[in-house]
């Protein structure tokens, strides 16, 4: 084991990461007593870190709960694999690699691929977990996921929305939780080049064939508004905190759908009742 790695998360990293990261599961109880969680490893540096923070909190926080590391191959060339293999190793994670094919069998879907392999591969981690006692699964995502999943709901799918940070499945009794929710993705990068870390890009050739993406866009996108306005990270993600339904054309939560025109009549009372809680509404964004 690297001591010197595991060191750097509270020491060197431990305001931009550490911090952010215990913040994120006291937050929104993400990892509480008696829980098993199915930490999900693709080999990527986001959901190594993570899996190395929750070792950490496992091993020196105060909350009692169970891990089983799991890394779902889904086609990774030999060169990925080894890659992964030896990165495992140097952190010390003592992950259980499970061989699938689903990249194979996305490859077979002409339309959205992508679309396919994403919802396999949940599907698979999903199962895998409840089949092995556990009641969590952890993935990887950070802040910037978040952000740019704001965006593109809106510019791509006509939709206000984001990525929770965690989740009921509908399928399986098992919650989706995000631990890294709350930190940024150039930390993770600087933790990464600090301690000498390379881990695997993108593994799916359909993604690399086609050079671009939608999240690619986004990416760019945020790159040229931070420009200008280098709080638009927190102000797009401090949006979907403070809705104001009254605000809204339509909303719907589950299958309920309103319009604003369902009480418009009914306005003016409706307004006044709420004036008390406009104290309430985070202005510091602004």
């Amino acid at each position: 084991m690297n001591n010197n790695i595991d060191r750097s998360l509270t020491e060197e990293f431990s305001r931009s990461i550490w911090s952010k990261f215990r913040k994120g599961i006291e937050e929104y109880r993400l990892i509480e007593n008696g829980d098993r969680l199915a930490v999900c490893i693709s080999g990527g540096k986001d959901s190594m870190l993570m899996a190395k923070c929750i070792q950490r909190l496992q091993k020196y926080g105060n909350l009692h709960f169970d891990t089983k590391y799991i890394i779902m191959d889904p086609g990774y060339t030999a060169e990925n694999r080894n890659k992964i293999v030896k990165n495992i190793e140097t952190l010390d994670i003592p992950a259980q690699i499970y061989d699938t094919h689903i990249f194979e069998s996305a490859a077979k879907e002409k339309n959205n691929p992508c679309f396919l392999c994403a919802r396999l591969r949940r599907g698979w981690l999903y199962k895998t977990a409840q089949e092995s006692g556990c009641n969590k699964i952890a993935l990887g995502h950070h802040f910037d996921d978040v952000i740019e999943t704001i965006l593109m709901g809106m510019l791509y799918g006509s939709q206000v929305q984001t990525m929770m940070p965690k989740l009921h499945s509908e399928n399986y009794a098992v919650q989706l939780i995000r631990p890294l929710y709350l930190v940024r993705e150039t930390d993770i990068i600087k933790w990464a080049e600090y301690n000498g870390l390379s881990f695997i890009q993108c593994a799916c050739q359909t993604t690399k064939d086609s050079g671009n993406s939608k999240r690619a866009e986004i990416k760019q996108l945020l790159c040229q508004l931070r420009i200008t306005n280098p709080a638009v990270d927190m102000n797009i993600f401090r949006s979907v905190e403070n809705v104001n339904l009254q605000t809204l054309i339509s909303y719907h939560r589950g299958k309920n759908y309103h319009h604003f025109l369902d009480d418009f009549d009914q306005g003016l009372s409706i307004k006044g009742t709420n004036k008390s809680n406009s104290s309430n509404i985070k202005t510091d964004i602004f």
